[in-house]
């Protein structure tokens, strides 16, 4: 399928060939017909898009001290790579779309095939969307009228927070679509609306429909809006506009009656001025895109909706407002329709798209493709061949440390599956790979690969690492291996019962790093004393890491990387757990938190898993101690032994193993050999993450069985 895409790198706006989408869990699939190029929106990300290095970093100096931060730990080289890596990542353009549903996924029942939509879905020929940003059409509203669906519930949204009444003076500054849409709909609230911009075609358009227009190069706004309201000042300021100077904040203010409501949906600068707000006892609000609901995952990707009584607008409920607007002839929006073009002909529009007068331009789309989930991307022909990969998965690890740490491993890739498609084809041909798809099960069930590597969120680990095996594939998935026991005993059951013999590796790189295997030689195979340190960093609570349904949290997640290394110092398996965390509630608090681990063979470990140290500390540390004798790796950059006859110092670029990990896992698939990690190893670290949990809860150590 055709769908527009703009590099973050070059600022460069493509028409690309992706694999169409499939129909997930409480999404629908749609075919688009129209969608409208949101211009104000669009040319900020191409402006960005192509501006230098230099001015990308002043315009997000949060990011900078990020960057600088991640200096001090990684060094110098493998930041800089993952800087680039991030501008290279495509971006998906475009917001507002129009189509039909021809797919419905599992546990949506209010939509149908056949039935006409709006949604936020990309400029793409089809897209999956999840069902709470989902709207049917009137049938009274055509779908270019429906296009606007979106974008309109964006200014009103501001309105609602404006909470404006019967016969209020409401100035909106900026008469772009947004406000353009936002005046109409201010209008028809009964207000007295006066529009600032100083396109005086928009102020014309917008006095057409009531509104009192006005170019600030004509004259002084304040004075205008005091004449206008009697000397009383405006009872709301609605700002759509997008510029970086601190006047406009500034004239909301001055022309705002005492106690007066400013309400933010564009973009400007925002050095307020205390005496301007506090003289008034003035309100100041930014509006966050559509509505309730808009960021948060239950809502949108779970399809949790909020209970109507207690909240009546959520962004679905005001997409539903726009279009029963339109469709009551309260909002007009066909008149803002200044082009409709075919997606083929895309650079009409964004060829000049930062000097464009356009106030709304529409794509439209060819509805005779047909949905095709995979794409040849480079025609080879793997037959016969050993150590051929598919991917499935195509976000930060694959992108930043898989890829990377394959090259010139002599393996083959045949597939790359990704959810979107957008970054796994935009990996494809980075790389090499032959086809990118939608479709995992095209991998599995295509003889001529042999290896499948599983880098999705981990709530699909065990799921499909089960099916790869099943599916007769050696199969790598990067850690954690399972979320739960039951998932754990589904791979165990697959890797007990397939025919071929295949292996299951984890991703644990840290024991092939030359740190780990330096001072695996020199520590014998006595019973030792282990302590891990990992300095995590903090992760804020809503990403989805810490979703015990999606991540597993960190220690399930991360923390098994130091338990897995333990058991490959020590030798031995973990017997018993036991973890404490930090705070008067710890079962709530496992980012901070301190394992310890009992092993078969007497040996001690430790691991103590912090969110809360200075960035500037290193990441990682490991201390092991044995006989009089003690090595430290310091963040897998240097590691030093004391005591040790011949060894003192090793000193490396940082290096976790995740390239000898992937080296020696292509050699073995194509020759054979021993699994990299014995499987019951896997299964003991797994399990040693589910009792550490357990223990947390319980209070108590918990014995591995």
């Amino acid at each position: 399928m055709k769908q527009i895409i703009q590099s973050f790198k070059t600022g460069e706006t493509i028409l690309e060939d992706i694999p169409a989408p499939q129909v997930r869990k409480g999404s629908v699939l749609i075919q688009t017909s129209r969608s409208l190029v949101s211009l104000g929106t669009e040319r900020m990300l191409v402006e960005f898009g192509k501006s230098n290095l230099i001015s990308k970093a002043r315009q997000q100096p949060d990011r900078v001290k990020q960057v600088l931060d991640k200096m001090k730990t990684d060094g110098i080289v493998p930041t800089l790579e993952a800087v680039f890596n991030k501008l290279g990542e495509p971006l998906p353009l475009g917001y507002c779309n129009v189509g039909k549903v021809i797919a419905v996924g599992e546990g949506v029942s209010e939509f149908k095939v056949g039935d006409r939509v709006a949604s936020n879905g990309h400029h793409a020929e089809f897209v999956c969307v999840p069902k709470n940003l989902v709207v049917q059409i009137p049938d009274k509203v055509n779908d270019e009228e429906a296009a606007f669906t979106v974008i309109g519930a964006i200014g009103l949204q501001g309105i609602r927070l404006l909470s404006p009444t019967l016969g209020e003076t409401v100035v909106v500054i900026g008469l772009g679509l947004i406000g353009l849409l936002t005046a109409q709909l201010l209008i028809a609230n009964g207000c007295k609306v006066i529009g600032v911009d100083i396109d005086d075609e928009k102020l014309k358009l917008s006095e057409s429909w009531g509104v009192i227009p006005f170019n600030p190069k004509s004259g002084d706004i304040v004075k205008l809006v005091e004449s206008i309201s009697n000397g009383v000042g405006a009872d709301g300021v609605i700002i759509t506009a997008s510029a970086k100077t601190d006047e406009i904040i500034s004239q909301a203010a001055k022309m705002s009656k005492k106690r007066g409501r400013i309400i933010l949906i564009g973009v400007i600068g925002l050095n307020l001025s205390r005496a301007e707000f506090y003289e008034k006892e003035l309100s100041f609000q930014v509006s966050c895109s559509y509505g309730p609901g808009r960021y948060d995952e239950d809502y949108e990707q779970r399809g949790i909706d909020y209970p109507l009584p207690y909240v009546r607008w959520t962004e679905k409920r005001n997409f539903e407002a726009v279009l029963q607007a339109i469709a009551l002839e309260k909002l007009h929006v066909k008149d803002l329709i200044t082009e409709v073009v075919p997606v083929e002909d895309y650079k009409l529009i964004y060829g000049d798209i930062a000097s464009r007068k356009s106030i709304a331009s529409l794509l439209k789309y060819d509805n005779s493709q047909q949905p095709d989930q995979t794409i040849v991307l480079k025609a080879t022909d793997f037959n016969g061949s050993k150590g051929v990969i598919g991917i499935i998965g195509a976000g930060n690890f694959t992108k930043m440390t898989m890829l990377p740490a394959l090259k010139n491993s002599g393996a083959g890739y045949k597939y790359i599956a990704s959810a979107s498609g957008v970054s796994g084809t935009a990996l494809a041909k980075k790389y090499g790979i032959s086809q990118s798809t939608t479709d995992y099960q095209q991998i599995l069930k295509d003889d001529d690969v042999d290896l499948v590597l599983i880098t999705t969120r981990h709530d699909k680990h065990a799921l499909m690492t089960a099916e790869a095996i099943a599916a007769g594939k050696h199969a790598f998935v990067e850690k954690p291996l399972a979320l739960d026991k039951e998932e754990l005993q589904d791979v165990i059951d697959a890797y007990n019962h397939q025919a071929n013999h295949r292996t299951v590796t984890v991703g644990f790189n840290r024991r092939f790093s030359p740190h780990a295997l330096k001072v695996k030689s020199i520590i014998g195979n006595e019973p030792i004393n282990v302590i891990a340190t990992m300095n995590a960093g903090f992760i804020p609570e809503n990403v989805w890491v810490h979703d015990l349904n999606v991540g597993g949290g960190r220690i399930i997640g991360e923390a098994c990387h130091f338990i897995d290394l333990i058991t490959y110092f020590t030798g031995s398996m973990v017997k018993s757990v036991c973890m404490n965390a930090m705070g008067v509630n710890p079962a709530d608090n496992t980012d901070n938190a301190t394992i310890l681990l009992k092993y078969e063979n007497g040996s001690n470990g430790v691991i103590n898993y912090f969110s809360n140290g200075s960035k500037a500390y290193s990441k990682e540390r490991i201390e092991i101690y044995s006989q009089e004798r003690t090595a430290i790796i310091d963040n897998f950059r240097c590691t030093t032994g004391f005591g040790f006859k011949g060894f003192s110092k090793l000193k490396t670029s940082l290096d976790k193993g995740h390239k000898e990990q992937f080296r020696l896992l292509v050699e073995r698939v194509k020759n054979g050999g021993e699994p990299l990690i014995p499987f019951n190893e896997l299964v003991n670290t797994s399990l040693s993450c589910f009792a550490a949990i357990e223990s947390l809860k319980a209070k108590k150590w918990v014995d591995i069985k």
